[in-house]
């Protein structure tokens, strides 16, 4: 049996965690407490309107616990690392003759996007492996790689963003710019999602 590739398997687990695009019906009070939930947990970010935003309709999904809502916000950064990185890679053809550095900002940009690609997969796959129940040693560990991988990703983006600043910019180099800035602001999110499940779990569970 042929073994799926590490990008296949994320995928599925993304698509288990997201789901379709339309929220499946649940009751209207069950509705009203997961968005309530998301909108309280959502303060505790640095960009709380967007949060909501990109979260609520995964109400129904995180069954109001702060480590589903951790794993629905890393997928959901995750699926906008990966439509940005097609994105530039689709247009980067665009700059080539371009004089300057603008092909040269681009491509940089890409080998930090694709870090970023990278260490939200594992930051995926560390907090699906997660055992919530086990030893404080093993959550502290997965959760220290989960931070520092999600804290990486976050840093990448903005070194790219920071790449497209200060510079006249055309429409194209003004949308990548755009989508540069929604995924590093989705990521700050996710990682302080992150941090309040780990806060979470470590007050339920003192010694």
């Amino acid at each position: 049996m042929a073994k799926l590739s590490l990008s296949s398997i994320v995928f599925i687990f993304i698509f288990s965690v997201l789901g379709s695009v339309e929220p499946a019906a649940v009751h209207p009070t069950q509705e009203s407490r997961a968005r309530a939930f998301i909108e309280s947990s959502c303060r505790s970010t640095r960009y709380p309107s967007l949060c909501v935003k990109c979260l609520s309709g995964y109400a129904n999904k995180t069954q109001q616990s702060p480590f589903q809502l951790a794993q629905v916000a890393l997928s959901v950064s995750l699926a906008k690392a990966r439509h940005t990185r097609a994105y530039m890679m689709q247009v980067s053809g665009n700059f080539k003759d371009v004089e300057g550095r603008t092909h040269q900002d681009i491509r940089d940009c890409l080998d930090q996007i694709n870090d970023s690609v990278d260490r939200l997969t594992q930051s995926i796959l560390e907090l699906r492996r997660m055992n919530q129940e086990g030893g404080d040693s093993d959550f502290t560990w997965r959760m220290s790689n989960v931070d520092t991988w999600v804290s990486a990703a976050l840093t990448d983006a903005t070194i790219c963003v920071d790449g497209f600043s200060g510079r006249e910019m055309g429409k194209m180099k003004a949308t990548i710019k755009g989508k540069l800035v929604n995924v590093a602001q989705i990521t700050s999110n996710a990682l302080a999602l992150v941090d309040r499940f780990a806060a979470r779990h470590r007050a339920t569970h003192k010694p």
